[in-house]
């Protein structure tokens, strides 16, 4: 069966490889499953065709026979349980790669995204250099404790999982900002996950729909 999952037809990461139907791309490429893409502009995101894949009107959305699924991270969830490459054999590793799944999604990525947000939203706000501090903070506490349990390994648990996929996506965020470079051990760990062919594959289809969209 065919999977087809759907993206932004102007992405508006600028071809960054931020939006999250990158994790999605690259956990199939990690598989090695083929797949296509449906690009919907953010008018057909809101229609109801799509409202009936994603509630929220948001993307991806995945679809393989009669399922359908949304948000990333279970989408990332089920490629790695129906495939092998993303989650180890052993039940009580594959159940702690589980784990850095939910920590990267759950705790490492909601002041991340907060602080993106507020950069674009709230910076002509009053109160907005004391909310920046505030989210700085609470990102510097989760880099802290995550480049410890990282320390000098290459991946988080053992092998690269897809708990190491959707951090390294989260942290990708921070490129730029320069609070991911006062942990070189993390930034390290960023750098080994783009070198690996299966997202070099992702990022270069996510960049070819944006560069099409920008001289079309």
């Amino acid at each position: 069966m065919t999977i087809t999952i759907t993206a932004f037809e102007r992405s508006p990461d600028r071809g960054r490889g931020l939006a999250r139907d990158m994790r999605v791309r690259w956990a199939l490429e990690e598989v090695g499953q083929r797949y296509e893409v449906r690009l919907l502009s953010f008018k057909a995101m809101k229609e109801p065709a799509h409202l009936a894949l994603h509630p929220f009107g948001q993307i991806p959305t995945y679809e393989e026979g009669d399922l359908a699924l949304f948000e990333s991270g279970a989408i990332v969830l089920h490629i790695a349980e129906r495939h092998a490459g993303l989650l180890p054999n052993d039940a009580n590793a594959r159940a702690r790669a589980i784990a850095w799944m939910f920590a990267a999604l759950d705790t490492v990525e909601p002041p991340i995204f907060d602080r993106a947000l507020a950069k674009i939203l709230e910076r002509d706000e009053p109160w907005y250099e004391q909310r920046l501090r505030f989210l700085e903070d609470s990102i510097r506490k989760r880099l802290g404790g995550l480049s410890n349990r990282l320390g000098d390994a290459d991946w988080l648990d053992g092998a690269f999982s897809a708990g190491d996929l959707l951090m390294v996506t989260v942290l990708r965020r921070l490129q730029g900002s320069g609070m991911l470079e006062e942990y070189p051990n993390l930034s390290a760990y960023v750098a080994r996950g783009e070198a690996r062919p299966a997202y070099e594959r992702a990022f270069a289809a996510q960049l070819a729909v944006f560069t099409a969209a920008s001289t079309g």
